[in-house]
């Protein structure tokens, strides 16, 4: 009964404030799935957590963050057998919900998450209470890879060869796709085929064992409109597909579960969860790492560092902690009274993150959407629990995605401006339990515009903005690491972003009128955002008034630690990911990244995570070596 308990607690109170039928289910659920979990010696058995007294006085790496990258570092740097890391993580472990694919939002504003918030702005996310975007970022092993939708997909091979001609030698999409595939475990026989996937990886990729009719429909509705159904991972990236994730016998397959767990009994990995790093360790005169200083059960730890300290903490907290350790921009370090050791402008600056319209929703007449209160029966609870299948295997519901071409876009050039994600409901589809929380809602945005069709059968389409030109930035609150840091994604700030996505959404209600769709009746919700009711509906206007009521970020954050040349005196890291003018110290996560990639980002962070892993031993090896 403990397990049952301790689970459903660790959702933070989110199922206790849901319906009754909510309150039964998921304890029930998670009853079901510790009944039936694996044995202790299976490769996924839990991390054991090493307690302080235990912890050594120096390592050779110490990796700050055990997400999307830093998992495949602990992973990877661990295979050789002479270097002893230690891998630190500010939350917990994984919870039995957690795993569970169509629950993804019930873990947003849980434990598991930071619950971070960006600043308002005054031109987006005004359905939002107090303007403000919930930030849902990653506070357990795992990180991220724990609270996302799972989706599987890497950019378009233009964007790396970017990186490259900006002066990044070795990240064009020649090396990117090596190591895309060196982590990759694909399940799908067709596309293990093709020169693009592999099998044999850490890292397991297919689709959902479960299926709605829409997401067939969905497909067939991009072929009506001219579009290709292809593997959109592949040769080429425009058309549409169903969708592909990170799933593993129908459950989610994170990075805590893809490559810790099959680490964790190796004699040279310590694991340390529930330790809050403060701070790196760099002597103000050499300028070399040497340790992290960290508090872990009420006690402040330093230990060091031999060879490297990897900050993979994340768009947020890499650049919070680099200005909380001495290095970012002078004058925001003087402002808090923090001793400037490296004086680099580019930390917390280039943020850039998916930007999308929120409840574009469409009504249909037959019942085969996914509506939760339909979910809750022991039939679908034990189809999960025992078998792995049935509909809580859908991927957060996100069922096809597709990338489509607005006018602002080549057609030929195979570089499109849009990625749809369709959803086989809306945010109306849990009667209000849970989505209009984890997107932040307003009551009264909510009941003018979903209440009226709670839990009716619905699709929705998410027409996300793949290459924003508008950026923004992290700034710290104070010198205190508790203290969040000031998150200013200045969304729509350049005008073309908002003209773009409107085109997309244009594109999404013309999906909704082709046959395909047209077999379940499906019409555009006849409820208008209150804020837009003055215009005139499907005009321009109107679009844009949408898009900055519910402006739903995609929890794609990068940037903010930038990668580039040393002749760009916005850089943060050079190609080796080491930081200007710190030896000892790299930054391996999403922060790097130049420019957004065009396509969800969880992917992408594990090829850094790989790349980065192979630079570091040849670098370690190669000095070895000389000596």
């Amino acid at each position: 009964m403990s397990a049952i308990v301790g689970a459903a607690t660790a959702l933070g109170g989110a199922a206790a404030s849901a319906s009754s039928q909510v309150a039964w289910f998921i304890p029930m659920l998670v009853g079901a799935i510790a009944f039936f979990q694996y044995e202790m010696m299976d490769p996924e058995s839990r991390v054991a957590d090493t307690e302080s007294d235990e912890l050594l006085k120096e390592y050779d790496f110490i990796v700050v963050g055990s997400g999307s990258a830093g998992a495949v570092l602990a992973n990877r740097l661990t295979e050789m057998e002479n270097w002893n890391v230690l891998l630190l993580e500010a939350g917990g472990d994984e919870t039995e919900i957690s795993d569970v694919p169509l629950l993804a939002a019930y873990l947003q504003l849980s434990k598991l998450d930071w619950k971070y918030k960006s600043e308002p702005q005054g031109t987006a996310c005004l359905a939002m209470e107090g303007g403000r975007c919930n930030w849902p970022r990653g506070k357990v092993l795992g990180g991220s890879s724990v609270l996302n939708y799972m989706l599987y997909l890497r950019g378009n091979h233009k964007d790396y060869d970017m990186w490259e001609t900006l002066g990044n030698p070795g990240w064009g999409s020649k090396e990117a796709l090596y190591y895309f595939k060196k982590s990759e475990d694909n399940r799908n026989p067709y596309l293990t085929e093709t020169p693009y996937h592999s099998t044999g990886g850490y890292l397991t990729v297919g689709e959902a064992p479960y299926h709605t009719p829409l997401a067939a429909a969905f497909v067939q509705a991009g072929v009506e409109m001219g579009y290709d159904n292809r593997d959109i991972n592949g040769e080429k990236q425009t058309g549409f597909m169903i969708a592909q994730g990170t799933i593993r016998r129908g459950s989610r397959c994170s990075t805590a579960k893809a490559f810790i767990r099959p680490a964790r009994l190796r004699k040279n990995l310590d694991v340390s969860m529930n330790a809050f790093v403060t701070k790196i360790l760099i002597d103000p005169v050499s300028k070399i790492a040497f340790g992290v200083e960290f508090i872990k059960d009420k006690q402040v730890h330093r230990i060091r560092a031999t060879k490297e300290v990897i900050i993979s903490t994340g768009s947020v907290n890499s650049p919070q902690l680099l200005m909380l350790s001495g290095v970012g921009p002078k004058a925001e370090l003087i402002k808090h009274g923090i001793p400037v050791i490296q004086d680099l402008p580019g930390v917390g600056e280039n943020l850039q993150d998916h930007i999308a319209l929120g409840g574009l929703t469409f009504m249909i007449n037959q019942p085969v959407a996914i509506v939760e209160s339909r979910l809750h029966t022991v039939s679908s609870l034990m189809q999960y629990a025992v078998f792995g299948e049935g509909p809580l295997t859908i991927m957060g519901g996100v069922e096809g995605l597709a990338f489509v071409n607005t006018k602002y876009a080549n057609a030929s050039n195979d570089f499109p401006d849009i990625e749809f994600h369709f959803i086989s409901g809306s945010t109306n589809s849990d009667g209000g339990n849970q989505l209009k929380k984890a997107h932040g809602l307003t009551d009264k945005f909510y009941q003018a515009v979903f209440g009226p069709i709670n839990n009716l059968d619905t699709w929705s389409i998410l027409p996300m903005l793949l290459r924003p030109k508008s950026k923004g930035s992290i700034k710290l609150r104070s010198k205190n690491p508790y203290d969040y840091p000031y998150i200013y994604p200045n969304y729509f700030k350049d005008e073309q972003d908002l003209h773009t996505l409107r085109e997309g959404v244009k594109i999404a209600i013309a999906l909704s009128r082709t046959k395909a769709m047209q077999r379940f009746g499906s019409k555009l919700s006849p409820h208008v955002f209150p804020a837009c009711a003055h215009v005139q509906q499907y005009t321009d206007q109107h679009f844009e008034c949408m898009m900055r009521q519910y402006s739903a970020t995609v929890y794609h954050p990068v940037g903010t630690c930038k990668m580039g040349p040393y002749w760009d005196k916005t850089a943060v890291v050079d190609p080796q990911l080491m930081v200007y003018g710190v030896r000892g110290l790299r930054v391996v996560d999403a922060s790097i990244m130049p420019d957004l990639v065009s396509g969800n980002t969880n992917a992408p962070v594990m090829m850094i995570g790989e790349k980065a892993s192979d630079m570091i031993k040849e670098f370690w090896l190669r000095n070895s070596k000389k000596r």
